[in-house]
């Protein structure tokens, strides 16, 4: 898919192309998936084995290579793979351009493995390193151990490279926690990253999931009881307006460039469309893109999924552009 020029306000919905595996095998296993571990009836320690197993199989590009560190107190996991030059020869990564991705999950399940195949390509494609952060997880911890967490990453990695060759990302819940973060950054006048990644990202905990029924049958992986079990357990309900929970709430003027995708069956779709119009509104520049019959985190699956292909092409895009390099 051809990028689309950067400018506020810019959105739409590319042309199907397609599941590289047949949408009859794989709409089954992303529901059987939903079934077996995104269940509010099992302990959160049972869905969280049971989807890091599910996650064990995603396969990552050749030369991947993946190093545990840990940074400010915080477990991270740094992903880089080989990179094709544009010559045609292998090249590695390069240190000083640098994406920090927050795992879905609910602020309740999820790890860095779910995200190693996504960042490996991206690695692949754009000769960065991928830091996925190992946060802290509700119930036990609850906002705003995540974010603060966070906060700690991103504070060691502008300790070694300016702020300006780091790009925040984030999928599901890691989406409202990159952005958390940005605006937390903003608020504490600190010099902004360069832009910042949201892919299906959960951006308000008090939204009605049941308002939009037909979203409800669409969606693959998530449900409302699940997503409310979730929320419930990150933060209290008087706490679910509160910005740096569903940063959805919070003024967006300032914000560095935006990239928001989402799938048109997702159903955190109408959180993504919502922050699009806000950040558009308040002079942000936003590309925010639409893959149709698309659920939740689909752009998880790049090398198995076309749409997921197309979603890494614009997010390599991005990164290189608001990096500069």
């Amino acid at each position: 898919m051809t990028a689309p020029s950067r400018r506020a306000g810019r959105w739409g919905t590319p042309r199907a192309s397609g599941p590289r595996l047949p949408p009859v095998l794989v709409r089954p296993v992303i529901r059987q998936l939903a079934r077996r571990v995104l269940d509010p009836g099992l302990a959160w320690e049972v869905q969280r084995r049971r989807l890091d197993q599910a996650m064990r199989v995603m396969p990552v590009p050749r030369g991947t290579t993946v190093t545990a560190r840990v940074r400010n107190g915080v477990r991270t996991e740094e992903v880089t793979a080989v990179c094709a030059a544009r010559d045609g020869a292998a090249g590695t990564a390069h240190p000083q351009r640098t994406v920090l991705h927050f795992h879905g999950g609910g602020y309740c399940v999820g790890s860095a493995r779910m995200c190693r195949a996504w960042a490996a390509h991206l690695s692949a494609q754009t000769a960065c390193r991928v830091v996925l952060p190992q946060y802290r997880l509700a119930p036990s911890h609850a906002h705003p151990a995540a974010l603060g967490d966070a906060h700690a990453v991103l504070s060691a990695l502008l300790s070694e490279q300016p702020p300006g060759s780091v790009v925040l990302s984030g999928d599901s819940a890691g989406g409202g926690l990159a952005l958390s973060l940005a605006l937390a950054v903003h608020a504490g006048g600190d010099r902004l990253p360069a832009g910042c990644i949201l892919m299906s990202p959960w951006l308000d905990l008090g939204r009605d999931r049941w308002a939009v029924p037909a979203l409800v049958r669409r969606e693959l992986l998530l449900s409302p009881p699940w997503l409310g079990a979730c929320a419930a357990a990150y933060a209290d309900p008087s706490k679910w307006a509160d910005p740096s929970v569903s940063p959805l709430r919070a003024e967006h003027r300032g914000l560095p460039p935006l990239l928001i995708q989402a799938g048109t069956d997702d159903l955190l779709a109408p959180d993504a469309e919502a922050l699009a119009a806000s950040a558009s509104a308040a002079g942000v520049d936003v590309t925010y893109t639409r893959w149709p019959r698309m659920w939740h985190d689909f752009a998880l699956f790049p090398g198995l999924v076309t749409a997921a292909d197309s979603a890494l092409a614009q997010a390599a895009w991005f990164v290189e552009t608001v990096t500069g390099r």
